[in-house]
């Protein structure tokens, strides 16, 4: 079942629009505001009954610290910052939990084991993708803009998460809700 949500956290404001004009430099609207994916889209049903369980986690859950880091990839058509934080592993896999995506979700969109967190700066497009994306010689480029432009990597203070919803009409994610973490 196709499903339009996901989760995430949003860097400091200052930080996300430099990260924010970056992608606009090279890719135009890329459909969503940088963040940090903490949980794809396997389990988040249109019912939304999920969310009592994100927000039980979120509600237990105490602040943390968490620090962007040097760009990578993944393969060699997606360019992202490289994110550390023991503390994010532990929250990414209590939602998880929460949720209970099933084992081929958990597999098809790289969670628990396989999570790598990370904020996406762009992505190798193809011709018959909907939206204008760059080649492999333009993510080249970026990834040398982006240890110049983007650094120094910040770190800041995770207190909150954010759940995306798609707008099927602009055909990007916008927030649905954030869910404070638990400050008593």
């Amino acid at each position: 079942m196709k499903t339009d949500y996901f989760i995430g956290i949003v860097p400091p404001e200052e930080y996300l629009e430099r990260v924010q004009q970056f992608q606009n430099r090279w890719m135009g609207n890329v459909g969503v505001e940088p963040h940090i994916t903490l949980k794809a889209q396997g389990g988040l049903s249109p019912d939304r009954k999920w969310l009592d369980g994100v927000k039980g986690v979120a509600s237990r859950f105490r602040p943390f610290s968490l620090s962007l880091g040097e760009p990578a990839y993944f393969g060699e058509t997606i360019l992202y910052l490289s994110v550390h934080s023991s503390d994010l592993f532990k929250l990414h896999r209590e939602i998880v939990q929460a949720i209970s995506p099933s084992m081929e979700e958990i597999r098809q969109y790289f969670e628990l084991e396989a999570f790598v967190p990370h904020l996406t700066l762009g992505k190798e497009l193809y011709p018959s993708s909907i939206r204008e994306g760059v080649g492999k010689p333009e993510l080249e480029v970026m990834e040398n803009q982006a240890r110049r432009k983007l650094a120094p990597y910040p770190r800041f203070d995770v207190t909150s998460i954010r759940v995306y919803e798609l707008n099927t009409e602009k055909k990007q994610y916008e927030p649905l809700i954030d869910l404070p973490l638990h400050t008593g």
